[in-house]
C-alpha cells in the first residue's frame, strides 16, 4: 500500500476518512486473476448472478438511508438529491436483473442459398473480459452502479477505481457485492494514484474500459488504450434549453432552477445556456433570477439545503473567475460565499467567446441570451465541439420537432429540463463529449461480444 487519500467533507473541509491507495503490484496481480477467471471459463452461472444482484438490492434497500447521507457527505450532493440517487442505484440492480433475464440469440437462415443449405446458426452473448471502471464524484454511487452492476451481471471480472474525491460510496457497493455472495476475485476495490491508474486502464489484459470524468482525460486514456481494448467515455457538456415564444415563463421555471442548479450545476447535462425570444429576455431573466434566488444554500447534510458546495476549493476559484471574466450581466447570485460555497448565479447575455458560454462550467450558473430567430439560436448552441442533452419548450409542435431535428444532441427533452434522466434509457454524448452509450441496459450490450455457433448436419 502507498500513502492514504484523505476523503473529506465539501461543506466543512473536516475529513471523515481515509483511504489507503493500491499499488500497481497488487493491481498487476488481480489483472492476471481476472484474465484467468476469464479464459477458463468459470463463469458465475446466470442464476448465480441473479441471486447475487437480488440480495445486493435487498441489502442496499435497506441500508438506503445510509447509503444517501453517504453520499451528501463525501460529494455534497444535498440530501433530498442524495436520497434520488440512492433509490436510483438501489433501481439499477432491478434493471440488470430484468436486462439479464430477457438476454437473447438470435436464429440466422442459412439455407437462402445452396451454400449455406444443411446448416443450422445461432448467436448469443459471452462476456468480453476484464472490465476497469473508472468514475467521477458527482453521482459517486449511482455512477459506480452503472459501471460496475453490468460487469457482474454480465459475468465479467471488474475492477474500480472511484474518484478520489468520493470513494466511500464505491467501496460500501463493492463490500455490499462481497457480503451478497460475490467473490472477491470478480469485483475489486482499487483506490490509486494516477500513474497507476493509467497503467492499469492502459494494460493489455483489460477488455473494456468505462472512464465518466474529464474529456481531456477520457481521451487521452483513449488514444493510449491497448490494441483491441474497447471503451465507453462519458464526458460533460454545454446544456441548451430553446424557449418558445408564448411559452408561460412561471410554469417552465420550476423545471429549468432543478434543472440548473440542481447538485449546484455539477452534473453533465445540467441547464447551462437557455435561449429566450429577445423581447422577452430581461423579463426572463430578472424572473428566473427571483426563483434561483429563493434556493437555500448549506450543509449538504440538512434535508433543507437546495445548493450544496462545490466539490472543493478550487471550482470555487475556477467559477468566480469564469464569471467575473464574462461580459455578460449579473443578475442574481455572482458572489463566493466561502471558499466551499458560490452564490446560485443567473448571468444574462454573456459574450459568445466567453467561457461560460463556450466551456462547461459545472457550477451553480445559468446563462441567459436573447434570439430573434431560433433557428439561428440552435446554430450558436450547436457551435460548441461538445454535445450531450438538450432540451426545448413549446406549445407548438412543430417549433418543438424543429428543435429536436436540429439540435446536435443524443437526446432532446420537450418540455421538460435537459438534465432529465432514467436509467434505462440511452445516455451518450457526441463529439468530444463522450464515445459509446450509456444506460445499464445498453452497458450490459458493451460488455459482451456476439458469437455465432454454425453447425452442419
Amino acid at each position: 500500500m502507498t500513502a492514504g487519500l484523505q476523503v473529506a467533507d465539501p461543506s466543512t473541509g473536516e475529513t471523515i476518512d481515509e483511504i489507503a491507495l493500491t499499488g500497481w503490484e497488487k493491481i498487476d496481480a488481480w489483472l492476471d486473476e481476472m484474465v484467468q477467471l476469464h479464459r477458463s471459463n468459470s463463469l458465475l452461472p446466470a442464476y448465480r448472478r441473479i441471486e447475487i444482484l437480488r440480495t445486493a438490492r435487498m441489502t442496499m434497500g435497506e441500508r438506503r438511508d445510509e447509503l444517501a447521507l453517504l453520499i451528501a457527505k463525501e460529494g455534497g450532493k444535498p440530501l433530498k438529491d442524495a436520497i434520488v440517487e440512492a433509490d436510483r442505484a438501489i433501481t439499477g440492480l432491478d434493471l440488470a436483473v430484468t436486462e439479464l433475464m430477457a438476454e437473447r440469440g438470435e436464429q440466422i437462415p442459412m439455407d437462402l442459398t445452396k451454400a449455406g443449405a444443411g446448416r443450422t446458426a445461432f448467436t448469443f452473448r459471452e462476456p468480453i473480459g476484464p472490465v476497469v471502471a473508472v468514475s467521477a464524484f458527482n453521482h459517486p454511487l449511482n455512477l459506480i452502479v452503472h459501471q460496475v452492476i453490468p460487469a457482474v451481471a454480465t459475468g465479467c471480472p471488474v475492477i474500480v477505481k472511484p474518484a478520489d474525491d468520493t470513494p466511500l460510496s464505491a467501496r460500501t457497493l463493492v463490500e455490499i457485492l462481497h457480503q451478497s455472495g460475490l467473490p472477491e476475485e470478480w469485483c475489486r476495490f482499487a483506490p490509486c494514484d494516477i500513474p497507476t491508474a493509467e497503467r492499469m486502464v492502459t494494460d493489455p489484459r483489460v477488455a473494456f474500459l468505462s472512464f465518466i470524468g474529464s474529456a481531456k482525460v477520457g481521451w487521452m486514456l483513449r488514444s493510449k488504450l491497448a490494441p483491441g481494448t474497447r471503451c465507453a467515455l462519458e464526458h460533460g457538456g454545454a446544456a441548451p434549453v430553446l424557449i418558445d415564444r408564448g411559452v408561460r415563463v412561471d410554469e417552465i421555471l420550476p423545471a429549468l432552477v432543478k434543472g440548473g442548479y440542481y447538485h449546484s450545476g455539477q452534473v453533465c447535462v445540467s441547464v447551462q445556456r437557455v435561449f429566450v425570444p429577445r423581447a422577452n429576455c430581461d423579463e426572463f431573466a430578472e424572473r428566473l433570477a427571483e426563483k434561483v434566488a429563493g434556493l437555500t444554500i448549506g450543509d449538504a447534510k440538512d434535508t433543507n439545503t437546495d445548493c450544496g458546495p462545490l466539490i472543493r476549493p478550487a471550482e470555487i476559484d475556477r467559477v468566480a473567475s469564469w464569471v467575473n471574466a464574462s461580459s455578460g450581466r449579473i443578475v442574481c447570485g455572482g458572489t463566493m460565499l466561502s471558499e466551499r460555497f458560490y452564490a446560485p448565479t443567473v448571468l444574462l447575455e454573456p459574450g459568445r467567446k466567453d467561457d461560460v458560454s463556450t466551456k462547461e462550467i459545472f457550477g451553480p450558473v445559468v446563462c441567459v441570451y436573447g434570439y430573434d430567430d431560433p433557428d439561428a439560436a440552435i446554430e450558436q448552441a450547436n457551435a460548441l465541439p461538445y454535445a450531450f442533452q438538450a432540451a426545448v419548450f413549446s406549445d407548438s409542435l412543430e417549433f418543438g420537432w424543429n428543435a429536436i431535428r436540429k439540435f446536435d444532441a443524443s437526446a432532446v427533452m420537450v418540455n421538460d429540463h435537459s438534465a432529465f434522466r432514467v436509467d434505462w434509457m440511452p445516455f451518450a454524448g457526441r463529439r468530444q463529449s463522450g464515445y459509446g452509450t450509456g444506460g445499464i441496459g445498453h452497458t450490459m450490450r458493451d460488455m459482451t461480444q456476439e458469437k455465432l455457433a454454425v453447425l452442419k448436419a
